[in-house]
């Protein structure tokens, strides 16, 4: 009877320690999300050109000039990228602002139409959206990219100069070859797949969004390069990001054009664009690259969307293949990793490895 007391204090203060520990991790990643959101992207890109360094070394490139070019390759296009989309963004918040009564006397001459119920509920609805300050708030987050940019260029920096020293580290912590060479296949495995997803993922987002901007240009809209931009962001989000931006987009063109006609062709254009891309080339060119659960992809930007926000919901899908694939070669947490799958095979490329718990 005491034996059966003690286990059930010992699981009782196991569990109260899982809560703490939990709750303690939660409020750290809220507290800290600037830098965690940072060196999560800084990994990303180290990851993605650590390859390109390893590929110029087999052409006899120093190592030192290869880690400097990419370091100043990566440096510009960041500034570069963050300049950009803060100049896109704050060119669709003036425009849009300019343009927002256009937009609510459509709305309320379709509402007269409808009648006084339909009236009375627009109505209430456009009091209650406060567009220009969202669309102020959403600039002045975009500012917030230029700092971000620095702060990765400096974590990137500091990666690179560790880089040599990785798989030292890794043996002396795991405590021998075997259990290192383990490790490396994952972190290896890990690489290989975010890499691949965002090189086939950047692809299809450029077309989509290249796309978007021969509609607006046909249709003789402005803010064409704007949207297009905004587009291929938003598309890295996964299954709500093309909703996002044709939201967005149709927004636009009511408030540019003021008439129905032109709102919905447009808009119907570019649905079609992103139906057909997400439904058919975006699967095919994606194969089995992720093999993660539709459902785990939407709990996964619910979660990290809610504590990073925008963010987040970015980085959701790679944290997500991450740790499936960690917890497919852990014996423990394999049960995890079959959950958030696909198809309940997590980690095809595992070939029978597990790292003992």
């Amino acid at each position: 009877m005491k034996a059966r007391d003690s286990q059930l204090s010992e699981r009782l203060q196991t569990g109260f320690l899982g809560v703490i520990a939990f709750a303690l991790i939660l409020f750290l990643l809220v507290q800290a999300k600037f830098l965690l959101i940072c060196l999560a992207f800084a990994i990303i890109i180290f990851s993605l050109t650590s390859d390109a360094i390893s590929a110029f070394a087999r052409l006899k490139v120093p190592n030192w000039l290869a880690t400097t070019l990419a370091l100043i390759a990566i440096a510009v296009g960041l500034l570069w990228a963050a300049t950009t989309v803060v100049a896109q963004v704050n060119e669709v918040v003036t425009i849009s602002i300019q343009y927002s009564d256009r937009a609510q006397a459509v709305l309320s001459a379709l509402s007269e139409r409808w009648g006084p119920k339909a009236q009375e509920s627009i109505a209430t609805f456009l009091g209650s959206v406060d567009m220009a300050g969202w669309l102020r708030s959403a600039a002045g987050q975009a500012s917030n990219l230029i700092s971000g940019s620095v702060l990765i260029v400096i974590f990137v920096g500091f990666m690179f100069g560790e880089r040599i020293w990785f798989p030292v580290k890794i043996e002396r912590l795991t405590g021998n070859p075997a259990r290192a060479a383990e490790v490396t296949a994952i972190i290896h495995s890990i690489m290989h797949r975010v890499n691949r997803y965002l090189v086939v993922k950047a692809a299809i987002n450029a077309v989509t969004a290249a796309l978007i901007w021969l509609v607006f240009r046909f249709a003789g809209l402005e803010l064409a390069g704007a949207i297009a931009t905004l587009t291929f962001i938003l598309k890295f989000i996964p299954t709500i990001g093309s909703i996002i931006a044709t939201v967005i987009t149709v927004a636009v063109v009511l408030a540019q054009t003021g008439t129905l006609s032109m709102t919905l062709g447009v808009g119907g254009a570019v649905a079609a664009v992103h139906f057909i891309i997400g439904n058919f080339f975006e699967p095919a060119l994606l194969g089995q690259t992720l093999r993660l659960s539709s459902f785990g992809i939407v709990l996964a930007l619910a979660f990290w969307g809610a504590i990073w926000g925008l963010a987040g919901t970015f980085l959701a899908v790679p944290i997500m293949v991450a740790v499936m694939i960690v917890c497919s070669h852990v014996s423990w947490l394999r049960p995890v990793a079959v959950l958030i799958s696909q198809e309940g095979l997590p980690e095809a490329e595992a070939r029978g490895v597990r790292l003992r718990a």
